[in-house]
């Protein structure tokens, strides 16, 4: 065996060095079908996406700058600016949220988890096609306004915003720390 798993070359590609072309409608449907192979116990389901494009991400970014400025009313210009930047920086978002279903048998953090691991399949499967994605957060991953105006229910968490297009920059290979400072054999 060696090192030379394809899945090893997979790495964030910044969102400002993300530009068309974005997945077209059909690759799209294919990076989410891998993404709902993530691990489901219970087969649950326990997430969804919204993709945002075009002109939607124009009017993401005027919800980024309203939520933001109700966060903090006396916001640096330029901080508002770059926080209305932010949807515009790559052709293609993929938000993915949490459903979370109320079950005896399934705990909530199991169902977050299969959430992120559709994230994380995200990003493989776009990968994989040769489009370069990252997967952020930040405060408006969280805000309520952001979530109200995306339709994010009470259940719902967004678990993040996958930025996705085509890669601008040569980015080298990241290190891939020592195995053995990470793993142990318990006996």
């Amino acid at each position: 065996m060696n090192d030379s798993l394809k899945l090893l070359e997979r790495y964030s590609t910044p969102a400002r060095a993300l530009a068309d072309p974005a997945p077209d409608d059909k690759q799209l449907r294919l990076i989410l079908k891998t993404a709902m192979s993530a691990p489901d116990h219970g087969r649950l389901h326990p997430y969804r996406f919204i993709s945002i494009r075009g002109k939607a991400r124009r009017k993401l970014s005027e919800i980024f700058g309203q939520a933001t400025l109700d966060r903090e009313p006396g916001v640096d210009p330029a901080y508002l600016a770059k926080q209305k930047d932010k949807p515009l920086r790559s052709p293609l978002i993929v938000v993915v949220v949490a459903s979370l279903i109320d079950s005896p048998k399934i705990p909530e953090i199991e169902q977050m988890l299969s959430a992120g691991t559709a994230a994380h399949n995200v990003l493989l499967a776009t990968n994989a096609l040769g489009f370069g994605s990252i997967w952020l957060t930040g405060a408006n991953a969280y805000d309520t306004y952001v979530c109200s105006e995306l339709g994010i229910a009470e259940n719902e968490r967004i678990i993040g915003f996958i930025y996705i297009g085509t890669p601008t920059l040569d980015i080298p290979p990241r290190p891939i720390p020592e195995i053995s400072n990470y793993h142990s054999t318990w006996s």
